[in-house]
């Protein structure tokens, strides 16, 4: 079997992640769009699927994004602009700063939310509930060995 072949017939990791990924945020996005976020765009998911309702610093934010810090205060300054989130002083460290949801960013993450539930659901319809828990599993457990996350 050629290469070409054998990458259509039988794609890598590499392939699956991204075509799910790119799928996943082509929906989600516009869905959002839909629902009164129609300014968002994909890579604004670096911040807003790793931010925490109390608020996050940017070197957690890209931690958990595996963004560098300055993709993170990029983004941050594109979604400060937008009206999603503020930057406050962190209460336990006056030094740093927080990035907080605005009540638009707290809007956001809940429709968001729903929105991946109900696609989650869709998947575990097709696949039966058991074989989708399974997936997720082992692919939560690839994605940690993967990032370097595994114990």
């Amino acid at each position: 079997m050629r290469r070409s072949e054998r990458k259509r017939n039988e794609p890598d990791l590499g392939m699956l992640s991204g075509r799910t990924l790119f799928s996943l945020q082509k929906e989600l996005f516009a869905a959002l769009a839909e629902q009164g976020h129609p300014r968002l765009r994909p890579r604004h998911g670096a911040v807003l699927a790793y931010l925490d309702e109390e608020g996050s610093r940017a070197t957690d934010l890209a931690a958990r994004s595996g963004q560098h810090k300055q993709v993170i205060g990029t983004l941050v300054d594109e979604l400060e602009e937008l009206g999603y989130v503020e930057r406050r002083p962190d209460p336990a460290d006056r030094r740093a700063k927080l990035i907080v949801p605005t009540g638009r960013g707290l809007d956001q993450m809940a429709r968001s939310e729903e929105i991946l539930a109900a696609i989650e659901e869709r998947h575990a319809e097709a696949a039966g509930a058991a074989d989708y828990a399974t997936f997720k599993r082992v692919f939560r457990l690839v994605a940690e060995r993967q990032s370097g996350q595994a114990e």
